[in-house]
């Protein structure tokens, strides 16, 4: 159970605002350093997640119970897995009140809090993935992959919620527009495999940062995968 945000990686929020952490001026780092600390004292992070059996077919995945996830790049990313956890997490409402607080007041600190948020749920989701993985030792598992990655379609959103019961469990609900909220939130797909599997590796592909990063626009890499 994850009832509290642990400390944030400043660094990491600083990647997310596309300033490498070598190059960061002392009251960059200030900022995010108070921001960071008051994220973590705001949000109240949440999650719930099911683990099902999956069949590879030509259109895509499909788990156990009927959904079809469409798309050929989950379904070969899913290559050797039998089963997968589907799951969700959330910062809550209390994360998107305390950016919105700053938005009219001073966008640098909200992009800030922004930032530490998003870090945050990400951090969030490794701590389920670890609590995931801890209950099938021996077996392997490609990293989570979410709608909007490659060719996994948004629009499968309120569908993975409904499949989780996630507006009940834990406030996670999905707009018209197929948009989370509270916003800083992740639905995710985690394949689990019996013994060794090819492992790939995170990419520009499912970086959560990668329409806003500030290294692709500029042409570059941040160098983490």
């Amino acid at each position: 159970m994850i009832s509290a945000l642990s400390p944030l990686d400043l660094d990491e929020v600083l990647r997310y605002m596309g300033c490498p952490a070598e190059k960061a001026d002392p009251e960059t780092r200030a900022l995010v350093e108070t921001c960071a600390r008051e994220m973590e004292a705001a949000a109240r992070p949440r999650w719930t997640g099911r683990v099902l059996d999956i069949t590879l077919e030509e259109d895509g995945v499909r788990l156990e119970g009927g959904l079809l996830l469409p798309g050929q790049d989950l379904r070969k990313h899913l290559e050797g897995c039998e089963r997968a956890a589907v799951f969700c997490a959330t910062l809550s409402a209390q994360a998107d009140a305390l950016i919105r607080r700053w938005e009219s007041r001073d966008m640098l600190r909200a992009l800030a809090l922004d930032c530490c948020a998003t870090a945050g749920v990400e951090q969030v989701c490794d701590q389920v993935e670890q609590e995931i993985e801890s209950q099938f030792p021996g077996c392997s598992f490609p990293f989570r992959f979410s709608p909007g990655y490659g060719d996994l379609p948004l629009e499968l959103q309120g569908e993975i919620l409904h499949l989780l019961d996630a507006p009940r469990k834990i406030g996670l609900c999905a707009s018209a527009s197929h948009i989370l909220t509270p916003r800083k939130s992740v639905t995710a797909i985690l394949g689990i495999a019996r013994g060794e599997i090819q492992q790939t590796v995170r990419s520009c592909l499912s970086c959560p940062a990668r329409e806003s990063c500030q290294y692709r626009k500029s042409g570059g890499h941040c160098g983490i995968s």
